[in-house]
């Protein structure tokens, strides 16, 4: 069957690719060497693209849209998520990448998801949570097993609060275990790696399908899942609708 993906139109798409490296700038990171792959693809298609490194930031940690706002009693003097967070919602794509350390995400991007999290209570124009009508994916780099593991905690927490997550929405890279060369490092294989290189390239190209497709229907499809409804006291055919 012939690839039609050259007539596809991508360019009303905006993309957000999140580094949650240990790592602030300049220094080099091979995650955003991973992560250039998809970036590249998705730029070559027109689509707009945005970065950030989250170490380059003071995220404050926390479940709150600003926590220099946290009526808990934790305040934070300086908070730059309500700024990032901006950039988040503007995007139709999200690809976030991590480095592994002892076998799990990192810290950066722990926080990043829980910040996430911290929107997860607004809701977008169809009553639908926020995040609806948004797609995502993980890249993940390291010299040490735990790729899937934190693919599968990224994705759980990525689709938990709201996005839509495409078929082959992941893509790592691990060296040999133990101490030894990183992807951007020379010789590592990473680059020349076509497990990772296929995976990193169906990855984008189906996070631009979903995306275009979520974008074309104006959203995820309303139906049986608007918070806003649902407060309203809609039960969307629920077998008990006295449910309260």
């Amino acid at each position: 069957m012939a690839d039609t993906h050259a007539s596809r139109d991508f360019s009303d798409l905006t993309a957000l690719f999140v580094n949650t490296t240990l790592k602030p700038s300049p220094t080099l990171s091979h995650t955003s060497g991973l992560m250039a792959v998809p970036k590249a693809i998705m730029e070559k298609n027109g689509v707009t693209v945005d970065e950030i490194r989250t170490v380059d930031h003071v995220i404050a940690p926390g479940v709150y849209p600003d926590m220099t706002q946290d009526v808990t009693g934790g305040n934070q003097e300086r908070d730059d998520w309500p700024a990032l967070a901006e950039r988040v919602l503007a995007a139709d794509i999200l690809v976030i990448g991590t480095p592994l350390w002892l076998g799990e995400k990192s810290s950066e991007a722990t926080k990043f998801v829980e910040r996430l999290y911290s929107l997860s209570g607004q809701l977008n124009d169809r009553g639908q949570y926020v995040f609806y009508g948004r797609t995502a994916g993980v890249i993940v780099t390291g010299n040490e097993d735990g790729a899937k593991h934190a693919a599968m905690n990224l994705v759980y927490s990525l689709q938990h609060v709201g996005y839509s997550i495409p078929p082959n929405s992941d893509a790592a890279w691990l060296g040999e275990a133990g101490p030894g060369p990183s992807y951007m490092d020379e010789g590592s294989g990473g680059p020349q790696n076509e497990f990772t290189q296929r995976n990193s390239t169906f990855m984008a190209w189906n996070l631009m399908h979903m995306a275009a497709m979520l974008k074309r229907e104006g959203g995820f499809p309303a139906g049986g899942n608007s918070r806003a409804g649902w407060n309203d006291g809609e039960r969307f055919d629920h077998p008990n609708p006295e449910y309260r």
